[in-house]
């Protein structure tokens, strides 16, 4: 049994990280804003192993205390990037959801007495920026949109953990699918026969089926050579278009409804790039360093979903 302490534990990747967590018998403590939210997610005779303490993400607390002698920190917090306009006030609620909160808990780090042996961190593949026709590892260039400063200064944040004898793994995820999450959001529409590509639909979709990201992150976890960026996207990267056609074939509806760049935009603003826009990004260090994913490829992962 190791102690991991997690944050963002009651998002869509959250939960089920807490589950497979409790399986392999780990103590788990879960910092959350809401207590109570994380209290019936994780209820005490489902989760005997679960510890949920109360925290405000942006300043330090009794809470900080919960880090000393644990194996491990996770930090996945953060507010949702898509389905919102990009106000500046809603940019600075995404700056601080991941960059302060990053800062708070490597403050947290540094006053443990016995520090945790690894800070796996959040970040994204926005990282990278967008492009047609470049493909990205974790040693690719990062972008200078908005996404990709924000996941810079995110990272930025999380490297001052390794001044502190703490090994740091970023984790670039991209798009995670599961029931729920954007499968949740697209559903609906392709039901009733109105899906169809976004834009041109050749723009990138990197992806990553949400079991094979739990696993990726308990990999890394177990496996100290695993260091620094991480792409968490599965190895065969969609375009828009392919996507949608394995998304209408996986539930057996039509998929002819195209959706306008321009309607997106007016509807979204410059958030719209997240859906517009893309990049193919390749997992290299997940593979040769032996990780085994379950999901290689979108058939596959939409026939697990959908199943």
């Amino acid at each position: 049994m190791i102690k991991i302490v997690v944050t963002g534990a009651t998002g869509f990747v959250g939960v089920k990280l807490v589950e497979r967590l409790q399986a392999l018998g780990d103590r788990i403590v879960v910092l959350a804003r809401d207590s109570s939210k994380a209290n019936r997610q994780f209820p005490p005779e489902s989760f005997p192993n679960v510890e949920v303490i109360n925290y405000n993400p942006f300043e330090l607390g009794d809470w900080a205390k919960a880090i000393s002698g644990s194996d491990a920190v996770i930090n996945l917090a953060g507010e949702p990037l898509a389905g919102v306009r990009w106000t500046d006030k809603r940019k600075q609620e995404i700056r601080d959801s991941r960059i302060l909160t990053t800062k708070v808990l490597v403050n947290a780090i540094a006053q443990a007495e016995v520090k945790p042996k690894v800070l796996i961190s959040g970040s994204a593949i926005g990282y990278y920026g967008t492009s047609l026709d470049k493909s990205f590892d974790e040693y690719g260039y990062a972008g200078d949109d908005f996404l990709a400063n924000v996941c810079k200064d995110w990272e930025a944040a999380a490297d001052a953990v390794t001044d502190l004898g703490v090994r740091l793994v970023k984790l670039r995820t991209g798009i995670v699918l599961g029931m729920g999450g954007a499968i949740g959001k697209m559903l609906p529409i392709f039901q009733v026969g109105g899906g169809g590509k976004i834009a041109s639909g050749k723009q990138w979709f990197s992806w990553i089926h949400r079991d094979d990201l739990v696993e990726l992150i308990i990999y890394a976890l177990q496996n100290p050579q695993i260091t620094g960026a991480l792409n968490a996207t599965a190895p065969k990267a969609v375009t828009n278009d392919d996507f949608t056609i394995a998304f209408a074939k996986a539930i057996k509806r039509p998929a002819f409804l195209p959706v306008p760049a321009v309607a997106l935009i007016l509807l979204f603003g410059e958030s719209a790039t997240v859906l517009v826009d893309g990049q193919r990004v390749l997992p290299h260090k997940a593979e040769i360093n032996k990780f085994a994913f379950r999901y290689p490829d979108i058939d596959s992962a939409l026939g697990q979903i959908f199943a």
